[in-house]
């Protein structure tokens, strides 16, 4: 029975050659606003950083979890570098183990029984050293290493966790919000990581964000979710700037900040007595200063 089973997954994965990543998912979910349906389809070259975008309760976690295999999908497939992790018409459901993936939660899952060096170390197996060192190094923790994660920061813990994921040197790396312990000078430098590492060891990533500077900075691809289904795929730019209206409203709003976070502009406007932020391009803002009022 395991030769047939492990003969049907090798069959089954010549079918899907092609994309590194091809994900074809049903799952019922219940969020914020009751029950609803997750069916999504998309596809991930090999190397390439993907976010998932969307309101809280959307089913971004969810697809984080059932491509970690910690959930399984009501129905559908999920193939990853030609190898068949779920398959629901053939019941194949590869194991968590098995499915070349390195996690970071929100809940960061570290071993309290263990210090940083030794939580690293164990993700990244024996006669690993130089590895663990380099890692330590890059995620800022060198000096921490003999610490017990209990007397850690939260952030501080984040970092660990990252590190800990990278270990096992995945296929594909699965980030649930990683950095949103930081604060913002810890969390640009984890981002230069991310993208270093990113480049470094060829991997994929999938990364669920709020933070859409974030998006812009370690993602070439975005698929925005609204309720369960994607509303839109591409490029940051073609999702987040390039959004077409079929009406026109005219608004009167006033600059109150202009943030310029390395590859996106952030602008901070005061409509009536709400404040909101908007994404901008460099030529959007190209001669608008604080406190000019003008009209979007």
């Amino acid at each position: 029975a395991g030769a047939d089973y492990m003969t049907e997954r090798a069959n089954l994965a010549k079918q899907y050659q092609g994309e590194n990543l091809e994900l074809q998912i049903q799952k019922r979910l219940e969020g914020a606003q009751g029950k609803f349906e997750l069916d999504l389809q998309l596809q991930l070259n090999a190397s390439e950083s993907l976010a998932l975008f969307g309101q809280s309760g959307v089913g971004k976690t969810s697809i984080l979890r059932m491509l970690a295999g910690l959930v399984a999908p009501d129905h559908g497939r999920i193939v990853f570098d030609g190898e068949v992790w779920f398959d629901s018409d053939h019941k194949i459901n590869l194991a968590t183990p098995s499915r070349s993936i390195g996690m970071v939660f929100q809940n960061y899952a570290l071993f309290p029984h263990l210090n940083v060096r030794e939580n690293i170390a164990f993700a990244a197996g024996a006669k690993s050293t130089s590895w663990v060192n380099q890692l330590l190094e890059l995620s800022d923790l060198s000096n921490l290493q003999t610490q017990a994660v209990q007397h850690l920061s939260g952030g501080q813990k984040q970092r660990v966790a990252l590190a800990r994921a990278l270990a096992r040197r995945p296929k594909l790396l699965l980030l649930d919000e990683p950095l949103s312990a930081l604060d913002q000078h810890i969390r640009l430098q984890m981002q230069d990581h991310l993208q270093m590492m990113h480049r470094e060891l060829g991997m994929s990533m999938i990364i669920v964000s709020h933070d859409i500077a974030e998006v812009f900075k370690l993602s070439q691809k975005v698929v925005l979710i609204e309720a369960g289904k994607v509303a839109r795929c591409g490029s940051p730019h073609q999702v987040f700037l390039q959004q077409k209206s079929q009406g026109k409203l005219h608004l009167q709003a006033q600059i109150l900040a202009i943030r310029i976070e390395e590859v996106v502009c952030v602008v901070s406007l005061l409509i009536g007595q709400e404040i909101i932020e908007i994404i901008a391009s460099q030529e959007d803002i190209k001669g608008l200063k604080v406190g000019d009022q003008i009209a979007i």
